[in-house]
């Protein structure tokens, strides 16, 4: 399991410049206003950072970007970073500036000297967010600790103390990022369900329902997507009770399936080794709880995830079988490698049978057709309630999150008729994410408020992003926090 970067918080000692070793970063406005801590570096380095703004090149380096002056003479630092920032910054302006540096630090150490800067939470995020690596699988070359990040603030104490709930969160979306980018052969249902019961250590409730439970529940279609594999199907609970004691709680449902060949109904070859990120909604919902439970978050939310494997063989399920769901409903299976929706379906009935959710938003990596539609910079939103939807939406936002609103409706519902059970499993290639929310919102009760996140698009990714090397992003976890925050939390 990866670990957050070490940070440390210091006091702000300008004087202290020519001793510092490692990196060293410094603020500089795009105007070329100096700081404290700039100036004393300018004078140390012979003018350097003065030189720098006066060239050409330094008109075209924009507010969030770092310029580096390695071996700076005066200096014993091996790294002079100089951090060009607009004074008013929005805190994803600030966390952008912070993944800068530690993508340019690359795990070296480094002292960045914040002083009374506006934003230095949000830019100690960024550092932490971007500090990731999973390298667990890797031949071990080099058994160092990991460097360390130490933040010069005016007053560390209350730094430190602001920075506390968003370090708590950074840890959710690394645990996120940990699950997303483990193989299969290593998180198997079972450890999966054991990282998970692991959370009770800092306070989550956890209970794990194995499949003698989820028959008695009557989850068959969760159990039919599972049955051709070896490994068992399993339900996991998780509680966080931070609210009032009688306040219905928040509703969090994940898909989790651990790898996903598509059954019987078999997905191509190439890129099937990218299926081991078909547990991505189960992890925002295990990360989600992990960051809530840290920061010890004043509201009720419970998180329960689905977790199974879809393999084929002589005991899977096949195109043309009829299953029963735990609501009652019987679901004509079209297509093996939609299975997604019949994990959920199940869960998310258990999940308002059980705990009368306040509201329930799922999510899952659900289909390929959402990337067709958004590709990868926003998940797909579904919702039956404006006003829930439209506090994610701002959620998501204010968390540089990339969400965008789908639409529902009875033609699109329609094209799940089945001939002989009361639904099928898909409705076709025409907007296939959108059929797929409308198969899940059948197993919406009436009057509870609902969101259905497709995150096909955004859970992992070919490129580096903002916040995160190429692979899983820990996408949702930051936006499902501050939607508790902003909507959930009690005063």
């Amino acid at each position: 399991m990866s670990s957050l970067t070490p940070i440390r918080f210091a006091d702000y000692d300008p004087k202290a410049l020519s001793g510092m070793t490692g990196r060293v970063a410094v603020l500089v406005t795009p105007e070329g206003s100096m700081d404290q801590a700039a100036r004393t570096a300018n004078r140390l380095s012979k003018g350097a950072i003065a030189r720098l703004i006066e060239s050409d090149g330094f008109k075209k380096v924009k507010s969030g970007q770092v310029v580096s002056i390695t071996w700076p003479a005066g200096m014993q630092a091996e790294a002079l970073d100089v951090l060009v920032l607009s004074r008013k910054l929005t805190p994803v302006e600030a966390r952008k500036a912070g993944a800068k540096l530690a993508s340019v630090a690359a795990g070296k150490p480094l002292t960045v000297m914040v002083g009374n800067m506006n934003k230095a939470a949000d830019l100690t995020l960024g550092i932490a967010l971007r500090g990731y690596e999973f390298e667990s699988h890797k031949t071990a070359t080099d058994e160092a600790p990991r460097a360390e990040v130490t933040i010069a603030s005016k007053v560390p104490s209350d730094l430190e103390a602001t920075c506390a709930p968003l370090l708590a969160v950074a840890e959710g979306v690394h645990m996120t990022r940990d699950l997303v980018n483990e193989p299969a052969n290593v998180l198997t249902t079972t450890e999966f369900a054991r990282r998970i019961d692991e959370m009770k250590a800092i306070g989550l409730e956890v209970e794990i329902l194995e499949e003698a439970d989820l028959e008695k529940l009557g989850m068959r279609t969760l159990l039919s997507v599972g049955q051709g594999s070896d490994s068992p199907s399993k339900v996991a609970v998780m509680q966080w009770n931070g609210g009032a004691k009688d306040a219905a709680p928040l509703a969090l449902v994940g898909k989790g399936v651990v790898f996903d060949t598509g059954g019987i109904s078999l997905k191509p070859a190439g890129g099937m080794e990218d299926m081991t990120m078909d547990m991505g909604g189960a992890g925002v919902v295990a990360g989600t709880m992990k960051a809530l439970a840290l920061r010890k978050a004043k509201a009720n939310v419970v998180g329960l995830v689905g977790l199974v494997e879809n393999m084929p063989s002589g005991n899977a399920i096949r195109p043309g079988d009829v299953v029963k769901s735990m609501k009652g409903d019987t679901v004509e299976i079209i297509n093996t490698d939609a299975e997604g929706r019949l994990v959920l379906c199940d869960v998310l009935w258990y999940a308002q049978e059980r705990f009368k959710p306040a509201a329930v938003i799922d999510l899952a990596t659900l289909t390929g057709a959402i990337i067709i539609g958004l590709g990868h910079e926003n998940a797909g939103v579904f919702s039956n309630d404006d006003a829930l939807c439209n506090a994610f939406l701002k959620s998501a936002n204010a968390e540089g999150e990339g969400a965008w609103r789908m639409p529902l409706g009875k033609a699109y519902d329609d094209q799940l008729k089945s001939r002989i059970a009361d639904m099928k499993n898909v409705g076709g290639r025409p907007a296939g994410s959108i059929t797929a929310a409308q198969f899940l919102q059948r197993f919406i009760q009436d009057g509870v408020p609902w969101i259905h996140l497709d995150i096909a698009g955004v859970a992992s990714v070919k490129s580096d992003t903002d916040f995160a090397p190429k692979g899983a992003t820990g996408w949702g976890v930051m936006a499902l926090n501050r939607l508790v925050s902003d909507k959930f939390e009690a005063e």
